[in-house]
């Protein structure tokens, strides 16, 4: 959405749209389309582009508390943007898989049994617990999920064989998912995923659990980002070993989607210590996948969380070599005697 004359001195009217300058020719009129621009583009996700605002003058912005915080996108000049050498045919094939993945899960709400298509019947391996395996499991899903059914897509990797994506969903209440989707051949063949319900208010920190940056950067880096993320995880996660928490952040920069915590790194390893100390809910056993694209990497564990058997679906977004920000799905893993497969969740 282009703004316009909206904002004047961005370092002040973002942190508080109240403020108006002697350009406002009505002040309680611009504060308050402030106000509402701000909150619309919050909640949904737009982008924003102003003539007073620093180069590059478009962003998002994020509501924490009661202000705003803005962020530019990210941008490099072409002639010195390096990536992968990739071929046409294999830049289309990463575009049509993804398109592919949205397409298929959109098909929940719409019923559309076209993106059926892209899945290949003879090889589907169904890892949700709560769905039969095969082709015919997931019609069966089709089947019996509301008419209301609502399924929207907030973010979509590739990695590989692999299409991940982060989506909100409302079928038999509000709920926010990761979707990993192994392609073989041009066809889908098999599954995961992991669910939770989505919480009725933002965290602490006013950060739901989707909002934030959607594309990814620094393609180049995937690699090295995916073995520093690995390595956080085992060592912070899996290990225990906090004498190496500090070497994976910047300071206190880190933005905490988790809907029971909040911004900050020095937050998150208090907590930490405080559960090694005292013993907590949350143990990781072993990472089963780790998946990314650029900036973006999803890590796929298992462990326990208040006792119970626990599928921990974590998305980090790396920035100049650190973790910087995180979103989160747990869902507890159902008694085996309840699986509709036997494929197992991970």
């Amino acid at each position: 959405m282009f703004c316009g004359d909206l904002v004047h001195v961005d370092a002040v009217q973002f942190d508080n749209p109240s403020v108006c300058i002697k350009f406002d020719s009505d002040p309680p009129k611009a504060a308050e389309q402030r106000k509402k621009t701000f909150a619309n583009a919050a909640k949904h996700r737009y982008l924003l582009a102003f003539a007073h605002v620093s180069f590059p003058g478009a962003g998002h912005v994020r509501k924490e508390g009661d202000h705003y915080r803005w962020t530019p996108v990210e941008y490099m000049n072409d002639a010195l943007k390096q990536e992968p050498q990739q071929s046409q045919g294999e830049k289309n094939m990463q575009t049509n898989e993804k398109q592919e993945t949205v397409s298929l899960l959109k098909g929940l709400e719409t019923r559309d049994p076209k993106p059926l298509d892209y899945i290949n019947p003879n090889k589907y391996i169904q890892h949700n617990l709560n769905v039969a395996t095969g082709l015919q499991g997931l019609k069966e899903l089709f089947s019996r999920l509301p008419q209301d059914t609502k399924v929207n897509t907030v973010r979509a990797f590739r990695d590989g064989p692999f299409v991940f994506v982060h989506n909100e969903y409302d079928f038999f209440g509000p709920k926010v998912g990761f979707d990993i989707f192994r392609f073989e051949d041009g066809k889908i063949v098999e599954h995961w995923d992991n669910l939770q319900e989505t919480p009725k208010q933002p965290n602490a920190s006013g950060h739901t659990m989707i909002d934030g940056p959607i594309e990814a950067t620094d393609v180049e880096k995937t690699d090295a980002n995916k073995r520093l993320v690995r390595n956080f995880v085992e060592d912070i996660f899996v290990n225990v070993d906090l004498d190496k928490f500090g070497n994976y952040f910047d300071g206190d920069k880190y933005i905490q989607h988790n809907p029971h915590r909040t911004d900050g790194a020095s937050a998150l390893g208090d907590k930490l210590r405080e559960a090694a100390t005292r013993g907590g809910p949350l143990k990781f056993d072993a990472i089963h996948q780790v998946l990314g694209e650029g900036n973006f990497v999803l890590t796929v564990s298992e462990g326990q969380f208040a006792g119970k058997l626990t599928s921990f679906y974590d998305l980090w977004r790396v920035e100049n070599g650190k973790i910087a920000e995180h979103w989160d799905t747990v869902e507890a893993i159902p008694a085996k005697e309840e699986w509709k497969n036997n494929n197992g969740k991970f």
